[in-house]
């Protein structure tokens, strides 16, 4: 949901009520959850360091599902928190997987600049096709090494999923893609800026997303993770953040309410659909990821190269999003899941990732735990 929806919702008035009053719009800011940002690489530990900028790292839903240990002066290990699992959306935590792959690739890039090379070892004592469970995702090592800095890491700060609409009235160049399309992945990217092409992603997810929307458990699942406000984004720094004097002032005014926003005719409702459906009308272009084989090894490998494909678009000025809904494993979405990778693994393998980009406004970053809270004892 953006706000270019919700300004048409209350004909200004809750809003202008808000922005007149300065100390309000100003002590909005959810500071303690966006601390993260600010402290990343800030470390002695070359592990902290390291592990202070992959808790950046783009996942599903925001849910921020890892739990690392440190071992030792020199190694850590990875878990999965099994309490941030999706099980509506994502029944086979395989999107879950792939923003762990992100974390491992970021955590990577991190201790490159670092002058520290890693060595990764996935699943150590196995794993489960169906789901995640307690048992360690990665170990790791710290050595310190001579290994180059990788140059997609200078774009982290900057990187961000967007959310808003995107210009229209600006087109992606064919080189620009091109360059994007370069970034060394061990899956398949492709994308396409092509008119017939954008058109059709844009109707397909449009509609997947009505898919999600309408079917209430997993309308439910997004809506019960919706941090309202400064108190509720800096009490849980994860899931779907609605922060800022107009969101405050919609929930106050009870317009903006989990409770409104799952029932069907409210203007809460009404308007969050128009909203995340104006984002799919206005992709500029898209992009996917595509693996030849789909074991929890492959959704690890795709959330790096997926990370680097979003760093990849920060680097050339575009707005990026991940458009999970298509790719989603549960029966209703099941047309356009099938869709989906007829058309873009035709000869066979499994459609993980796809995204729209385009040129948007300028976007705040997301919520995030301290690293200080990730790190237990399992």
């Amino acid at each position: 949901m953006n706000r270019r929806g919700f300004l048409k919702m209350t004909g200004g008035g809750v809003i202008l009520a808000a922005a007149t009053g300065g100390a309000f719009v100003t002590t909005r800011r959810p500071d303690a959850a966006l601390a993260p940002w600010q402290t990343a690489g800030t470390y002695v530990d070359p592990r902290m360091n390291a592990l202070s900028h992959a808790i950046l790292a783009p996942n599903p839903h925001n849910r921020q599902p890892w739990i690392v240990r440190l071992d030792g002066d020199d190694g850590a290990t990875l878990f999965f928190d099994t309490e941030k699992q999706l099980p509506h959306t994502d029944p086979f935590d395989r999107q879950l997987t792939i923003g762990l792959g992100c974390f491992l690739e970021l955590m990577r890039m991190a201790a490159a600049a670092d002058g520290y090379a890693v060595e990764t070892k996935l699943f150590p004592q196995g794993e489960d096709a169906q789901s995640l469970d307690n048992r360690p995702v990665a170990t790791v090592r710290f050595t310190k090494s001579s290994v180059a800095p990788d140059a997609l890491f200078d774009h982290v700060m900057q990187r961000r999923s967007n959310k808003e609409p995107f210009d229209t009235d600006r087109t992606i160049h064919a080189e620009t893609l091109s360059r994007i399309l370069q970034t060394p992945t061990t899956a398949r990217v492709g994308g396409s800026i092509a008119p017939d092409d954008v058109a059709f992603w844009r109707a397909l997810t449009t509609q997947a997303l009505h898919v999600e929307i309408e079917t209430p458990r997993t309308f439910k699942e997004s809506v019960d993770l919706f941090r309202i406000g400064k108190a509720e984004i800096n009490a849980n720094p994860d899931g779907i953040d609605f922060g800022g004097p107009l969101f405050e002032a919609l929930s106050h005014a009870g317009i903006m309410t989990r409770e409104a926003s799952l029932d069907t005719g409210s203007q809460a409702y009404i308007q969050g659909v128009a909203a995340v459906t104006e984002n799919t009308q206005t992709a500029m272009g898209h992009l996917w990821l595509v693996s030849d084989t789909n074991t929890r090894a492959d959704q690890i490998a795709c959330g790096a190269d997926w990370l680097r494909i979003n760093l990849a678009c920060t680097r050339e000025g575009l707005g990026f999003q991940p458009l999970s809904q298509p790719l989603q494993e549960y029966p209703e979405m099941s047309a356009h899941f099938a869709t989906t990778h007829a058309r873009l693994a035709p000869g066979g393998g499994t459609v993980q990732m796809l995204a729209r980009i385009g040129y948007g406004p300028g976007v705040e970053v997301s919520p995030r735990w301290p690293i200080e809270a990730k790190i237990g004892t399992m």
